[in-house]
């Protein structure tokens, strides 16, 4: 299981998310450019000193990230854009939870190619929740589904 950042843009929720993944054991891809200078004091105070506990690969676009990736492995996006619940879905020990932009999500280009697109089921009234607790909200689910948690 991993996660992986669509072209970031606040170092605070990015450093929240590697805190998580490295309290997990969760390695993380980072497809760039992101909204931010990657040493950012803002992402280092989210992260602290859990930042050095990542396994952190970084791949310079969606191209790349693509080119690299692995054909057992599928790509799962989180988006509200989505039909189907993450609380609805099977997850696979080997998936990949994709998450996109906070100002913008993903481009249609990377709707296309992802194998599943999921959300999480909220009031109808609202637009988000934040990158970092959705993010958390669904890995839960996804190693409980997987008896992926640590220890």
């Amino acid at each position: 299981m991993r996660l992986a950042l669509f072209e970031p843009d606040i170092p605070q929720n990015t450093g929240t998310i590697l805190r998580l993944a490295a309290c997990f054991g969760i390695g993380v891809d980072i497809i760039e450019p992101c909204g931010f200078v990657f040493s950012d004091r803002r992402l280092k105070r989210a992260g602290m000193d859990y930042l050095d506990q990542v396994e952190l690969t970084k791949h310079d676009s969606w191209a790349k990230f693509i080119a690299n990736g692995d054909q057992n492995q599928r790509i799962v996006l989180l988006t509200t854009k989505a039909d189907t619940s993450y609380t609805d879905f099977e997850f696979q020990p080997a998936d990949i939870l994709l998450l996109g932009r906070e100002s913008a999500g993903v481009p249609d280009e990377v709707h296309a190619a992802v194998d599943a697109r999921l959300k999480v089921p909220m009031s109808p009234e609202m637009r988000s929740l934040n990158i970092a607790v959705s993010a958390a909200m669904v890995l839960g689910e996804a190693l409980r589904q997987t008896d992926g948690f640590p220890g």
